[in-house]
């Protein structure tokens, strides 16, 4: 009985992309480990950026960074 928990930023991830996600991870449980669809569950959580550090800086503030470099 896997458990998949995909974590990314909330930043806009659509509907149907979310669906190709666990779509997509469900079939690789089956295909490379012969896992059941029926008991394999994935979750997806978004996190705001704010609330996700890298080396010590909310993403938020990175990229607020990156954006102000690249004009």
């Amino acid at each position: 009985m896997p458990y998949v928990n995909i974590k990314i930023t909330r930043e806009g991830a659509t509907t149907q992309q979310k669906a190709e996600l666990i779509k997509g991870v469900t079939e690789l449980l089956v295909r490379v480990l012969n896992k059941t669809p029926a008991t394999t569950f994935v979750v997806i959580d978004e996190v705001a950026t704010e609330d996700w550090g890298i080396a010590g800086v909310p993403v938020k503030e990175l990229r607020q960074g990156i954006q102000q470099q690249s004009h």
